[in-house]
Order: structure tokens, then sequence, then C-alpha cells
């Protein structure tokens, strides 16, 4: 299984998160980049909704280093 990059996981959290802060917005802008980032984080912890996606983004960044890119597992 591939891994993203614990730098990736980590900047897509942060984006997810401010998004959602900021979801009161509504606009079609802030709907799409929302709709973006959470399928962006289900793909890159091979997850398909958002709170397992980040449950499993934030155990991986728990417990790895950091290396370059993607790494296979398993």
């Amino acid at each position: 299984m591939l891994m993203a990059h614990p730098t990736v996981l980590k900047n897509l959290i942060e984006q997810y998160e401010t998004l959602l802060l900021h979801a009161e917005d509504g606009s079609a802008e802030a709907r799409r980049r929302m709709e973006d980032v959470t399928y962006t984080l289900c793909v890159s912890t091979g997850t398909r909704d958002i709170d397992t996606a980040l449950a499993t983004a934030r155990r991986q960044l728990s417990g790895t280093d950091s290396g370059s890119g993607f790494a296979l597992v398993g």
C-alpha cells in the first residue's frame, strides 16, 4: 500500500481544518475546495469518508518519520 508523505498529510489536515472553520462562507468556491481536500485526504489514506481519513492520517503522522513522496508499505 502506498502511504502519503507525512508533510502532505499534515498539509491536507491543516487545509481541511481551516476550510471547516470558514465553512459558513458557503460560496461555491469554498464548497469546491472542501470537496477537493476531502477527496484528496480520502485518496491519500485509502479511505472513503472524511472521519476515517482524518483518523487514518493522524495515526500515520503519529507513527512515521519523514521521507519523500510516497512509500511502499506491507
